[in-house]
């Protein structure tokens, strides 16, 4: 878990502080399936800005995960430019909104605020290509490869009384 310790900045109001930090980033679980980034740690630009009010934190990084697609199951690579903010209020009460949840007493958890940065950034299905055919539902090959289509079957006799209930009506 990478973290970045806050007890020695000592910014005033209006102050930044900007630094490049090594995170390592895990493996996400997402729709059932997983995926790894590449590589497993990558360089982030850190900035820390003191406000009258509060502290804002950025994260700038970015990453690639490798997974399968979501149509084909063949492994897909989705490269994604992460930014990120939160926002830390001097005095915030019981107010959970002006908190940070990275921020443990002094330290800033890097990771965590990656992990779920790369997850909000996610696109609602992880595809190989953006054309993806898919899997056939009849036989499970691979529509990309070798697209197809399987003549309509034929009903089965189990339900053939069903059928002509369904005509009579």
């Amino acid at each position: 878990m990478s973290s970045f310790d806050l007890g020695h900045l000592k910014l005033r109001s209006g102050e930044a502080h900007r630094d490049t930090q090594s995170v390592e980033l895990s493996p996400l679980e997402f729709g059932g399936e997983r995926y790894l980034p590449i590589p497993g740690e990558v360089d982030a630009e850190l900035v820390i800005t003191r406000a009258s009010t509060g502290t804002v934190f950025e994260l700038a990084l970015h990453t690639r995960l490798h997974g399968p697609c979501y149509r084909c199951l063949q492994d897909a690579v989705l490269d994604l430019p992460i930014r990120g903010r939160e926002y830390q209020a001097t005095n915030p009460g019981e107010s959970e909104e002006l908190r940070n949840p990275y921020l443990h007493d002094v330290r800033l958890d890097l990771s965590g605020w990656a992990r779920d940065a790369i997850v909000l950034a996610l696109p609602e299905k992880i595809l190989c290509r953006p054309d993806c055919a898919g899997l056939c539902p009849v036989c499970g090959a691979d529509l990309n490869a070798s697209p197809h289509e399987h003549e309509e079957e034929q009903e089965s006799t189990v339900w053939a009384p069903l059928a002509e209930l369904r005509d009579r009506l």
